[in-house]
């Protein structure tokens, strides 16, 4: 392999920074937000399932306008778009941390969603499109690594904001990253203005973001009284799997026309990226919906205390990403997801047979692995989820290994919520509590497993060089046809 193919280019490096800076802070928001809602709830005179909106109206936004990203790409310019996204954020920011109530909060929350909305998928997208198929191991390794360690850092962010200053502070912060990484997209970005100006699939819109959003909201109630069975899950789940379903006749009929195109999932990359993305989530967010409830009910820690236990975590993902990235573009995708949701896998079941009692030394230790083994999962399914595809085929795939990993995300943390609840309805003793974690620990294993079993059937390298072979052959139309 030659050294161009294995060292960034200077100008995609400069691309990466501007693109890591604005991104950083919309990354970290909502696991920030998470150890918040206690605070909000006290400072506002709000009950908890009041006070969660906070966190679900900002979420809820963020998936209304993901479905849109890749038309508004094509209509208005990759930096542009991108620009636009990352100060309605920073705006949303400043007027959150200005909120008088909770009705307020939310709202400015609703407007922080709907910048951060945009911005998750269009870094990927606009950093690939630049890459043009090369090194794209190596380049995920370094884009992905916000998306790793939003959910294991955010925690212990948050927490120490809240320990040496007030809630809006955890907004305020959100500032000087904004404003950086906007003033560095203005820099470094390379222009990118529109070449088409596609007609708005009005329709597939309403049905795909209005889909996605009932579904993701369905399964946030999911750990209510009722579990799945209560009707604030199955009517917006009802409402959401029907429109889901509406909206992939709909873009098989439209076929390129579609607001996001469906017939990529015919290059089985793409199609295998997607369905492991869905299982990654479910084992990856599953798991830190526990890991946090585990050592705070458990074993009796506070919400500072335990965003420092999980650190071990974010070094372990943080060890493995340059590794899996090197092996990525060497060997292909395929043996490193498999040995990654198989350390994943070995690093949860110490948790399903722990205690209060257990190390926390050992536990610590057990993070670090699971830590790898989450780094190794998402970088390569990242990259190979872009193998084939064309310059703007791109945008598509953003979109859609974007909504399968955090459907899946929601669906894990939904099935271990109502098993924890059913368990500890009963507890009556350490011992049953511990039995209880230990339970759902094991579910945990079972979603994780599932995964395990999946990724031998990613494409291998083999697979990748044909794919970057029909890239190249696209590219040298392209030329000619210019």
């Amino acid at each position: 392999m030659s050294t161009s193919e294995t060292t960034l280019d200077p100008h995609l490096t400069r691309s990466i920074v501007a693109i890591l800076v604005g991104a950083a802070a919309v990354v970290f928001d909502s696991t920030i937000m998470s150890v918040a809602i206690p605070t909000l709830s006290a400072d506002f005179h709000a009950p908890l399932d009041t006070i969660q909106w906070v966190v679900t109206g900002y979420l809820l936004a963020m998936f209304a306008v993901i479905p849109v990203t890749g038309w508004a790409q094509a209509r208005f310019g990759g930096k542009r778009l991108w620009l636009t996204a990352l100060t309605v954020f920073t705006l949303g920011s400043a007027l959150c941390g200005l909120a008088w109530s909770t009705t307020s909060l939310v709202a400015f929350r609703v407007v922080q969603g709907l910048g951060g909305g945009v911005i998750v998928p269009l870094m990927a997208t606009i950093l690939m499109q630049a890459a043009g198929g090369r090194s794209v191991g190596k380049l995920m390794a370094v884009v992905g690594l916000p998306m790793a360690l939003g959910p294991i850092l955010g925690p212990v962010i948050g927490g120490l904001v809240l320990h040496v200053a007030t809630w809006p502070w955890m907004f305020w912060m959100n500032l000087p990253l904004g404003i950086l990484g906007f003033v560095l997209a203005v820099r470094l970005l390379p222009a990118d203005p529109p070449t088409t100006r596609p007609s708005l699939d009005v329709v597939g819109l309403a049905l795909a973001a209005v889909g996605v959003v009932s579904l993701i909201f369905g399964l946030s109630n999911v750990a209510g009284d009722g579990g799945f069975a209560h009707r604030d899950v199955l009517v917006p789940g009802a409402v959401g799997l029907v429109l889901t379903a509406d909206y992939v006749g709909h873009a098989v009929r439209r076929r390129g026309d579609a607001l996001i195109d469906l017939a990529l999932l015919r290059h089985r990359p793409l199609a295998m990226s997607t369905l492991l993305s869905f299982l990654a989530g479910t084992a990856m967010y599953g798991a830190m919906f526990m890991l946090p409830l585990f050592y705070q009910q458990l074993r009796g820690n506070d919400a500072l205390g335990t965003g420092l236990l999980l650190i071990p975590q974010g070094i372990g993902a943080l060890a493995s990403r340059g590794i899996a990235g090197r092996l990525t573009d060497t060997i292909g995708s395929r043996w490193v997801v498999v040995a990654g949701f198989a350390l994943m896998t070995a690093a949860t079941v110490p948790f399903a047979l722990a205690d209060a009692s257990t190390s926390g030394w050992w536990l610590g230790a057990v993070l670090v692995v699971r830590g790898l083994g989450t780094g190794a999962v998402f970088m390569p399914l990242m990259a190979t989820a872009y193998v084939g595809l064309t310059h703007d085929e791109i945008p598509h795939a953003s979109i859609v290994t974007r909504v399968a990993q955090q459907i899946g995300g929601s669906f894990g943390i939904a099935v271990l919520a109502v098993v924890l609840q059913r368990q500890t309805a009963v507890v009556s003793s350490p011992a049953r509590a511990a039995a209880a974690f230990g339970q759902t620990f094991w579910w945990a294993v079972g979603l994780m497993v599932v995964g395990l079993v999946v990724a031998p059937f990613l494409p291998g390298k083999e697979m990748t060089e044909v794919g970057r072979a029909r890239v190249d052959r696209e590219d040298e139309l392209a030329l000619a046809e210019a």
